[in-house]
């Protein structure tokens, strides 16, 4: 999660995307908290305009406030990571507040460097929290919250596919949704991840911003392995 680079308009993307037969978009503004800002909630309106699809959206939601822009904005969930870990109780209170189909937790997990197991990071995978993974994601679960959005970031950009021990971990011990993100290599990576593992839904970024794979290539080829999916 460093390294960033300027791939386009999230607007010009989002249409993109969605003609070529997403199933849902994720917009992540990854930096808004380590900046201590908010959400573009123009430009989140007018990425929604371009779809008919679910969209999440997150980055630098810090009040319930903000998570009613958002969905006032046109979002269908909001992924909250860094004020989730920092003030755990406002998941409840979202939840309480917008319903659990509404709130995404959020996890950017990293491998540990001296024990076994994953630490929770926060702030674009940038900070540390001391959380570890799998009992921070035991503790959201009492809260409520309606889908799991699991980042590795040690495999995000890499192309290497998905950090499957990471996704077994989690989707094992989740009664939500689990969808994984970091690592999407081809539609084998996302076959492996879906098969071998208990996850709901894959999500990729860069195969698809550099024009490596298309949705629809993606979709065709997991149809044809046997995978139940809504083709292009």
């Amino acid at each position: 999660m460093e390294g960033l680079r300027k791939v386009g308009s999230p607007v010009d993307l989002a249409k993109k995307y969605f003609l070529q037969g997403a199933d849902e978009l994720i917009y992540m503004d990854i930096v808004a908290s380590l900046y201590d800002r908010s959400l573009d909630y123009d430009l989140v309106g007018r990425v929604a305009n371009e779809l008919y699809i679910p969209l999440t959206v997150g980055g630098g939601i810090r009040s319930l406030d903000d998570i009613n822009k958002a969905l006032r904005a046109g979002a269908d969930k909001v992924a909250i990571n860094t004020y989730a870990t920092q003030n755990p109780a406002f998941l409840r209170e979202a939840v309480h507040l917008f319903g659990a189909q509404c709130i995404v937790l959020s996890i950017e997990a990293k491998k540990y460097d001296h024990k076994h197991g994953w630490e929770v990071y926060i702030e674009g995978g940038r900070e540390h929290t001391g959380r570890d993974v799998e009992q921070w994601t035991k503790e959201v679960l009492s809260y409520g919250i309606g889908e799991i959005l699991l980042t590795s970031v040690d495999y995000e950009g890499t192309k290497r596919g998905y950090d499957l021990p990471l996704l077994q971990a989690i989707s094992s011990i989740a009664d939500v949704p689990v969808v994984i993100n970091g690592g999407a290599a081809d539609a084998e990576s996302m076959r492996t991840a879906l098969q071998d593992t208990s996850a709901d839904a894959v999500a990729a970024a860069t195969i698809l911003h550099y024009d490596i794979s298309t949705i629809s290539d993606l979709k065709t080829t997991l149809a044809m392995s046997g995978i139940p999916i809504r083709t292009a």
